[in-house]
């Protein structure tokens, strides 16, 4: 764990000392680095599950792989924030990779966490690097907005949690991951364990997001810059799928009876969001939401609690992550370019920029779960396990399938396809930096394909 930690917080230095010229060049290799150093992890094999550096840190088949998506996100972040934090004064610069930085910091922690109340903690810190690049980097005057809704959701949520924690502090005397698997299930049958249970999901549920807790993350989206859309899509999201996986062990005896709503709620919100992209004008916006419906999803596979249903959420977090992301990273090249995220304005970019409609074609498919991608695999396993657990959810799954692929081609065939409007001329051409970072976004999912056994670890 250390080894690559330690390389994480020596990028400040870096970061601060690099001469001007270098700082992107330098930053963004020592991120790769990073990133092939992490590659380690997912080598170790360990009878008892957990593989230790310490006491504090540890990584199992459940982490490893959100661990890993982690690093290898950093360097492609820095990669696409290049062209537009490039104009600012270099002070500026240094800083914005310095909080990228530190938010790859804190979510190794989270993830490594073994004591939950640390996991709770770097949970948070997550918070300050986030909110600091929507407000002072994000595009429009609604930035602030965003920061507020984006802070006070998580927040109102978070609180909760912390109380259930030190009440389960209380009654189990540890709150250490892996002692707590093997400690006697606790007897609860009063409403105030109810309430405890909540406690112990609302704030990962909030994170997700859960279908009408959502509202911060379209606007969170829409208005930060393009590495905080990444990191938002790709990480920050599956903190609360991960929260929520490490929780249900010790919720045992009362989620049977207390996961309908949720559950109804997560089904509904993946019908409800995959209708409301297809009436999105803005591209960002469009995939903020194509987001909310992926993680509805996983929320049911998460609430099922049955060993297909936790692989398949793995699975699917760890496909949407990095597929989301290259989306985001495609809908940034094209406002860079055309100064517009409303689809309308900005169509028929395939006769201009052809080899760049692959890339949003393999992206959408990808989206859309195409046959041999682990979206798919991850997709099929939580709608069967969600299907063995109640057959009427068939419904819900299957149009919210049926809707995710409508508004993927509407998103490609509204931005790439049809005439060239007069108004789009002078664009500048795709860099190699840019076809790079697509490359490093889709060769990862591809590989998944031939080893699946990666992610689905866990429960196996």
């Amino acid at each position: 764990m250390l080894k690559v930690l330690i390389p994480t917080v020596m990028m400040f230095p870096t970061i601060w000392l690099t001469a001007p010229k270098w700082l992107w060049t330098v930053t963004a290799t020592h991120g790769l680095l990073i990133a092939l150093m992490s590659l380690t992890w997912l080598t170790w094999s360990s009878e008892a599950g957990w593989t230790m550096s310490n006491a504090y840190l540890a990584t199992d088949p459940l982490s490893t792989p959100l661990l890993v998506l982690t690093c290898w996100l950093l360097p492609l972040m820095i990669l696409a924030s290049q062209n537009h934090i490039n104009p600012e004064p270099i002070a500026r610069q240094r800083l914005y990779i310095t909080l990228l930085t530190s938010l790859q910091a804190f979510l190794i922690m989270a993830f490594g966490a073994t004591e939950i109340i640390m996991f709770y903690i770097m949970f948070e810190a997550t918070l300050i690097p986030t909110l600091i690049i929507i407000t002072r980097w994000g595009n429009q005057t609604e930035r602030l907005n965003a920061g507020t809704y984006f802070l006070f959701y998580t927040l109102a949520g978070s609180l909760p949690l912390l109380v259930a924690l030190l009440l389960l502090q209380q009654s189990t005397g540890t709150l250490s991951l892996l002692i707590m698997q093997y400690a006697p299930p606790l007897l609860m049958s009063s409403w105030s364990h109810k309430i405890w249970w909540a406690g112990c999901l609302i704030a990962f549920l909030v994170k997700m997001p859960l279908y009408g807790v959502h509202l911060w993350l379209p606007k969170a989206h829409v208005e930060a810059p393009v590495a905080g859309s990444m990191v938002l899509a790709a990480i920050l999201l599956k903190l609360g799928g991960y929260g929520m996986m490490r929780m249900m062990m010790m919720l045992e005896p009362l989620s049977k009876e207390l996961i309908y709503p949720f559950i109804i709620l997560a089904l509904w919100g993946i019908v409800m969001t995959g209708s409301i992209c297809l009436r999105q004008t803005d591209l960002k916006s469009l995939i903020a939401y194509s987001s909310v419906s992926h993680m509805g999803l996983v929320v049911g596979g998460i609430l099922t609690q049955t060993p297909w249903g936790f692989s398949g959420a793995i699975i699917l977090m760890v496909a949407h992550g990095l597929v989301s992301s290259m989306l985001f990273c495609l809908a940034n090249t094209a406002y860079e370019r055309t100064h517009s995220r409303t689809m309308v304005l900005a169509r028929g970019l395939q006769v201009i920029f052809p080899l760049t409609a692959v890339w949003w074609f393999i992206a959408n498919l990808a989206n859309l779960a195409l046959p041999p991608l682990p979206n798919l695999m991850g997709e099929l396993m939580i709608i069967t396990t969600l299907f063995n657990w109640s057959p009427w959810t068939i419904a819900l799954t299957g149009l919210g399938t049926l809707i995710t692929a409508a508004y993927s081609l509407y998103m490609f065939l509204m931005s790439q396809r049809g005439p060239a409007p007069h108004h789009i001329v002078k664009l500048s051409p795709f860099h190699t930096r840019e076809h790079l970072l697509m490359a490093l976004h889709l060769i990862p999912v591809i590989l998944l394909m031939t080893k699946p056994e990666l992610m689905w670890g866990w429960c196996y």
